[in-house]
C-alpha cells in the first residue's frame, strides 16, 4: 500500500512543492512547527532512512542542504534544524525546521496552521531562493 508521501510525489494528493529531482521530493509540512517547515523524502518508498542504499543516503543531505539554504534566505531564523523521526509515516523523511531556539524541534509542541494562500506564498518564496 502506497504511503501518503508516495501519493504526494505522484500528484495524487496536493502539496506545496519546494523542489524535486529524480530521487527526492521536498514540500512544506502541513502540520508545521514553524513557517517554512519542509519535508524531504526519497521518491523510492522505503520505511527507514538507514535502509536507503548508501548512494541515496549520501545524496539526500546535499539535496536537503540546498533547501535549507533557501529556507534561511526566506524565513528569519538563526539556522535550519534537521530531524529524522519517521515513526508516524512509514516512508523515510527529513524535517527541515527554521530555528529561533533550542526548543523549536520539540515535536510535542502544538503545530501551527497556515492558510492555503500563506502556504503557497511561503513555498513560492523558498523556491525563489533556491
Amino acid at each position: 500500500m502506497a504511503t501518503i508521501f508516495s501519493k504526494i510525489i505522484r500528484g495524487e494528493i496536493p502539496s506545496h512543492l519546494i523542489a524535486e529531482d529524480e530521487n527526492f521530493y521536498a514540500f512544506l509540512d502541513i502540520s508545521p512547527l514553524h513557517q517554512g517547515h519542509t519535508l524531504v523524502v526519497p521518491k523510492r518508498e522505503i520505511d527507514y532512512l538507514f535502509d536507503l542504499e548508501n548512494d541515496e543516503l549520501a545524496a539526500i543531505l546535499p539535496f536537503a542542504k540546498k533547501i535549507a539554504r533557501a529556507i534561511e534566505k526566506t524565513i528569519p531564523c538563526l539556522r535550519v534544524g534537521i530531524a529524522v523521526i519517521g515513526l508516524e509515516i512509514p516512508h523515510a523523511h527529513l524535517h527541515l525546521v527554521p530555528l529561533q531556539g533550542n526548543n523549536d524541534l520539540d515535536f510535542s509542541r502544538p503545530k501551527l496552521t497556515f492558510t492555503e494562500e500563506q502556504m503557497s506564498a511561503t513555498a513560492a518564496a523558498i523556491r525563489a531562493n533556491l
